[in-house]
């Protein structure tokens, strides 16, 4: 049978403990001095890396941010807040309309609208400073009543107005050979510009007979006949120094605004 030893409590006191025990528990001088337990020697610490406030990037004083959030989060003073609401209204007062700055001129398009509503006097001088955004007012006014007819032709109108524009831009130069100075741009606007006799076909064949009929075909030559007089006035006066050959110049357009009339009638 195996031999059991009885193993003694470890205990680690203190150093002034220790040192007291072992002052006490020591003998006489001359004599050896009693066993004491063994201490076990705590492990000195490893490298530590130096403070964070001894790092540069990594120093800061939190009091002074408190301080500065604190004062920070205050409203301005009332003086002050006059003075920036002062500066921005003055900033906005500088700033241009929004649609002067989408050169958009409402007053422009209506007085050239009025000066297409007569056929017999227009003014070519309105429409030597061409622009866009009427012309798409009248591009999607077209395809509204178109809508409102129950056909849906966004995209056919868009499509027809590019093709007939470089289709009147080639057609034209090619008259004109050195002397004309007609650009794609005033052939655009000329163009959808023009445009508007058969946008008020559009809207009246709502309320028409059917376009079937004589009286149908009557009412859409007339608004064609329009649209093409006011087109070639336009296009022959300054543009290709061919006034003479007014003719010429209309018959590509009376073609062009045919092939709109159509989309209304069928």
């Amino acid at each position: 049978m195996p031999k059991e030893f009885a193993i003694p409590p470890v205990s680690f006191p203190s150093s002034t403990t220790s040192t007291a025990s072992a002052s006490t528990n020591a003998g006489p001088p001359g004599t050896n001095p009693p066993s004491m337990v063994q201490q076990r020697r705590v492990p000195a610490a490893p490298f530590q890396p130096p403070r964070p406030s001894s790092i540069p990037f990594m120093s800061f004083d939190i009091g002074s941010a408190t301080a500065t959030t604190t004062t920070t989060s205050f409203p301005p003073p009332p003086h002050l807040r006059n003075d920036i609401a002062s500066s921005s209204g003055t900033l906005f007062l500088d700033e241009p309309p929004l649609l002067e700055e989408l050169e958009i001129n409402p007053s422009l398009i209506w007085r050239k609208t009025r000066s297409l509503l007569n056929p017999i006097r227009v003014d070519p001088s309105l429409h030597s400073d061409p622009d866009l955004s009427g012309p798409f007012l009248y591009y999607i006014a077209f395809g509204l009543f178109q809508l409102l007819a129950g056909k849906v032709q966004f995209g056919v109108i868009l499509g027809w107005i590019a093709i007939s524009s470089i289709f009147l831009y080639s057609i034209l130069n090619f008259l004109a050979g050195r002397n004309g100075n007609l650009d794609l741009y005033r052939c655009f606007s000329v163009v959808g510009y023009c445009l508007m006799p058969i946008v008020m076909y559009s809207a009246a064949s709502l309320f028409l007979p059917p376009t079937g009929t004589t009286a149908g075909f009557i009412v859409a030559a007339v608004f064609v006949i329009w649209a093409t007089r006011v087109s070639s006035r336009l296009l022959a006066v300054d543009e290709l120094g061919a006034s003479e050959h007014r003719g010429l110049i209309a018959y590509p357009c009376f073609l062009i605004y045919c092939l709109f009339s159509m989309l209304v009638m069928f």
